[in-house]
């Protein structure tokens, strides 16, 4: 008999718990995904209904007109039809010596303004960035200017400061027994790379300036160093680690040499005798559109597009290699 102390009351039975839920941990982040992907859909939608609407529609649109030609019957006009004219827009174009010439022309304005705007921005980039730089705030607003300065506004301020009568550069430089007129066919196109020189080289340097402040800061010591300093640290150590700037700003510079318009054509509204109505392609292609050839000016549209994609991204290509054989 055991006693009363020994013995043991069973408790109750504890309730089952109820069964619950459990969401699949998969579930969790593909909601949260889909949120987000809706999310960043609604902001990017705006941009590319522009995009589309802006950029691609009219891309599309003048390969369209480029390979179809328009027929009109009787002298003043009358009746029209449009038929499809293949690859003879095309063909048209590559005969059309106005057009190449002014390819020709612009490439070799831009073989040598591009490196040479590149270089400037370069050298005042380097400037900005030493350690002896003093207001380098002011000095930095002060080459940006220029760029904030609309550019048919640049041009027409240009070609008042370079006519023959008007220049404050012809003075001193006929007491020096140099006599010419900036104006002249031969000298036109140093005008107006010096007009693009001056309006985009603070923008490059800004982007070089932005790439010169990445370096890390032990880069810099270990360069001190190492004895690397003045020039030497400007050459062996800066300028190749901003090399990814420089070949931005050189994309940058080819595509805006490619699409040039505003400064000549300043120019040729001023009556300028020197320049050519059609110094650029998109001049060549606009005074073609006027005259009712918008068809062979939409196939020159699109070869001068091919050309510049061939040329920037060629130029990408080649450093892209060059950078893996370094």
């Amino acid at each position: 008999m055991s006693s009363p102390s020994s013995t043991r009351t069973a408790s109750p039975p504890r309730p089952a718990p109820a069964a619950v839920r459990r969401v699949s941990p998969a579930g969790r982040p593909r909601r949260t995904g889909r949120r987000s992907g809706l999310t960043a859909s609604g902001f990017l939608a705006p941009f590319a209904v522009l995009f589309l609407s802006m950029m691609v529609a009219p891309i599309c649109y003048a390969i369209y007109q480029s390979f179809f030609t328009v027929h009109r019957a009787g002298l003043f006009g009358g009746a029209q039809s449009t038929e499809f004219a293949g690859l003879s827009n095309y063909a048209d174009a590559f005969k059309d010596h106005d057009f190449i010439a002014s390819i020709v022309r612009v490439v070799l304005l831009g073989c040598v303004q591009v490196p040479v705007m590149l270089g400037l921005a370069l050298l005042l980039a380097l400037l900005l960035d030493s350690r002896s730089a003093r207001l380098r705030k002011t000095y930095r607003l002060t080459f940006f200017l220029p760029y904030a300065l609309p550019g048919a506004i640049a041009a027409v301020t240009w070609s008042f400061l370079l006519v023959k009568d008007l220049s404050p550069f012809t003075g001193p430089l006929s007491h020096l027994g140099i006599h010419t007129d900036f104006l002249s066919p031969s000298w036109v196109p140093v005008s107006i790379g010096n007009m693009i020189t001056w309006g985009w080289t603070g923008y490059n340097m800004l982007i070089i300036y932005s790439a010169l402040q990445t370096i890390p800061a032990e880069v810099m010591e270990a360069a001190a160093l190492d004895g690397c300093t003045g020039r030497r640290l400007a050459w062996a150590v800066k300028i190749p680690l901003v090399r990814p700037a420089l070949v931005l700003t050189t994309v940058f510079s080819i595509i805006g040499t490619a699409q040039m318009y505003t400064e000549p054509a300043v120019l040729v509204g001023a009556r300028i005798p020197g320049v050519d109505p059609k110094f650029t392609p998109i001049m060549n292609t606009t005074l073609g559109m006027d005259v009712g050839g918008q068809n062979l000016a939409a196939a020159e549209s699109v070869v001068l597009a091919l050309i510049t994609l061939v040329l920037s991204f060629g130029f990408l290509k080649y450093n892209q290699r060059k950078g893996a054989m370094a």
